[in-house]
């Protein structure tokens, strides 16, 4: 199966928005106008790319990218990852390493020193993001806003 991992287009939101909800199954569907809306602003922040994994025209997978501008370590950026999801019929197939290959070349291409994320408290999970060359070594605090 050829992979390819692609910045995501106004034309992937229906397909994002199904990857989403396997992320996120509680979460109400989002109205089509509220997502149209978020698109648009997401699309115009500097900084902030999708990454989509194209399996044979089919949207086997996302991750949300920003760059965020630092002031310490000699001005150069951090890569913030978001919403890793791979569909799962294609899980364990290649998508979901793709996707964090392509998120750290964004980095690298950027000039990040860093590429950070947050991962659910998973085992899996944790053993996937180490097998694609992250390592646990943060503890992060979330606090939800109602």
């Amino acid at each position: 199966m050829k992979i390819n991992v692609r910045s995501a287009a106004e034309a992937d939101l229906s397909a994002l928005l199904t990857l989403y909800g396997e992320l996120n199954p509680d979460d109400a569907p989002l109205p089509q106008a509220s997502a149209d809306a978020i698109w648009a602003a997401m699309s115009r922040q500097q900084g902030r790319t999708v990454l989509v994994a194209d399996a044979g025209g089919t949207v086997a997978g996302t991750a949300d990218c920003i760059v965020l501008p630092n002031l310490t370590r000699g001005g150069r950026a951090i890569l913030f990852v978001e919403n890793v999801v791979v569909a799962g019929s294609f899980q364990r197939r290649g998508v979901g390493r793709r996707l964090m290959e392509a998120a750290v070349q964004l980095g690298a291409s950027a000039d990040c020193y860093k590429v950070q994320l947050l991962a659910a408290d998973d085992e899996y999970v944790h053993t996937f993001y180490e097998a694609c060359g992250f390592k646990a070594l943060a503890e992060g605090f979330r606090r939800y806003i109602p």
